[in-house]
């Protein structure tokens, strides 16, 4: 049995920060900035500061509060920086240890030589083809990450000015990609031509910030100034803000940075992700009405839809599944009957709430569909007399290769089933998708376009037949057990 996350969620890419500012705490605006990123990578952060001279660097596995100690802060902070680069990580490509943790750091001691720090959320197609002809010219790798490659890539195109290196550095790779990399002197944020991971820019003072979501910014009591664009550079220096649009855009960001992985209180491309949740779950009542008496969610990520979908419905909100905030990571393999224990200790049934009640459970997606099927169940003991279970996105059926820690498709439970096959195996009164179309409806507009890889199988990038075989299909091990 594969060690199941205990609310059986897809997991969260990475997150970056930069901080730029002469008489800003460089280190602690990191420190806090990556608390605020927290819930994009819980298994190693770091940090990376520079005087002008030299960068320093901190990284430790776990999360912000384990990988960093008021005596770390001070190390880092005696070399009064004036910028830094941070970054949380939740591994999609290389080990889960401290090697592959960022940001990755090169520091080259002869004169003239390039010093810098890289961190990087997202992931690269194609980018086995590419280390292997790095390594046949005789570089040589200390971890598995693609990030790794960049820099590596990036180290082969030093001559000159760094951002011309830079972007051609950025014309061999392909695939998802938010840069923040700093020099001594400057600080540099890059999103890949797609905008398939977010990016923005914010002021602090005299200062500016890099992060991968707007609420980092607005948690470190600065002012959000706008997104960094599909295809644009950023560099940060003394003279201020110099931008160029390095790549044509070609827009298909990631969708579920709305449905699930960004903060609620985070605004993407123009749209707040709260918002956008609120009027997903309103749509999701209008396309599966229930006969109930109670809306209840999937704490937390499923609640902005769930009171969509109550109001919506004219129906009440209630807290059905009580969420405890402290059951999180775990080191221990359980037991399946651990782990399900686990799920229940995490999310416990309002028996007071529920008795004799026709409830509605709104999440976000079903991935294995193993905690829903615990969730229901727990729910009909608990007293409700009948569960609805509604979903505030399509089917997610396919495999994500931009930065998504997707499980295989064999794991994939509307891969392998239908709706009704889905619905008889949580054991649901009733289950009802978001429509991709009602969708579209809500969160399109202005410029936004979507990667809708993993409700579709169509992708905006090739992707390489060795990749998708890292990604089983139903088919070729499972046949087909829809329904």
């Amino acid at each position: 049995m594969p060690n199941v996350a205990l609310d059986d969620k897809l997991r969260e890419e990475c997150g970056v920060l930069g901080v730029f500012g002469r008489g800003l705490d460089v280190v602690r605006l990191g420190y806090f900035g990556l608390f605020a990123l927290q819930h994009r990578g819980q298994e190693s952060a770091g940090l990376a500061v520079a005087d002008g001279t030299s960068i320093y660097s901190h990284k430790g596995v776990g999360l912000v509060s384990e990988a960093f100690t008021e005596e770390h802060i001070a190390l880092l902070s005696s070399h009064n920086p004036h910028l830094g680069v941070g970054h949380v990580r939740y591994s999609t490509a290389g080990a889960s240890d401290l090697a592959s943790s960022q940001p990755l750091v090169h520091y080259d001691e002869n004169p003239g030589g390039l010093k810098l720090a890289l961190a990087h959320n997202g992931n690269l197609v194609g980018v086995s083809e590419l280390r292997q002809e790095l390594v046949a010219s005789g570089t040589h790798f200390a971890t598995m990450s693609d990030t790794e490659v960049i820099l590596k890539l990036l180290l082969r195109k030093q001559a000159g000015d760094l951002s011309r290196a830079l972007v051609r550095t950025l014309a061999t790779i392909c695939g998802a990609y938010s840069l923040v990399l700093c020099t001594p002197e400057q600080l540099i944020g890059v999103r890949d031509p797609h905008g398939f991971r977010p990016l923005c820019l914010g002021r602090l003072g005299s200062g500016y910030i890099l992060a991968s979501e707007s609420a980092a910014i607005l948690a470190l009591g600065g002012e959000v100034i706008r997104d960094i664009l599909p295809g644009e550079l950023v560099t940060i220096d003394d003279n201020g803000l110099h931008f160029h649009q390095y790549a044509e855009q070609q827009r298909s960001s990631c969708i579920f940075e709305y449905i699930y992985f960004a903060r609620n209180d985070s605004t993407i491309d123009g749209l707040n992700v709260y918002n956008a949740r609120v009027a997903l779950g309103r749509r999701l009542a209008e396309e599966h009405p229930a006969l109930a008496d109670l809306v209840s969610s999937v704490p937390d990520s499923g609640t902005p839809a769930a009171l969509g979908y109550a109001a919506s419905a004219d129906l009440p909100y209630g807290e059905g599944l009580v969420k405890n905030r402290y059951v999180g990571r775990t080191f221990i393999q359980p037991s399946q009957a651990l782990r399900e224990l686990k799920v229940l200790l995490k999310f416990t049934p309002n028996a007071a709430l529920l008795q004799g009640k026709r409830v509605v459970i709104v999440d976000d997606s079903i991935v294995r569909g193993t905690t829903m099927e615990l969730l229901v169940s727990a729910l009909r003991q608990a007293g409700a007399s009948e569960v609805h279970v509604r979903i505030s996105c399509p089917p997610y059926t396919n495999p994500c290769f931009f930065g998504i820690d997707t499980p295989s498709c064999r794991e994939l439970m509307a891969n392998l089933r239908d709706t009704e096959g889905i619905r008889r195996l949580i054991g649901a009164d009733s289950l009802g998708y978001l429509s991709l179309g009602g969708m579209l409806e809500v969160l399109s507009g202005g410029e936004r376009q979507f990667c809708l890889g993993c409700f579709t199988g169509e992708y905006p990038l090739d992707v390489s037949r060795q990749e998708q075989d890292g990604r089983h299909t139903w088919t070729e091990e499972w046949g087909d057990v829809r329904g």
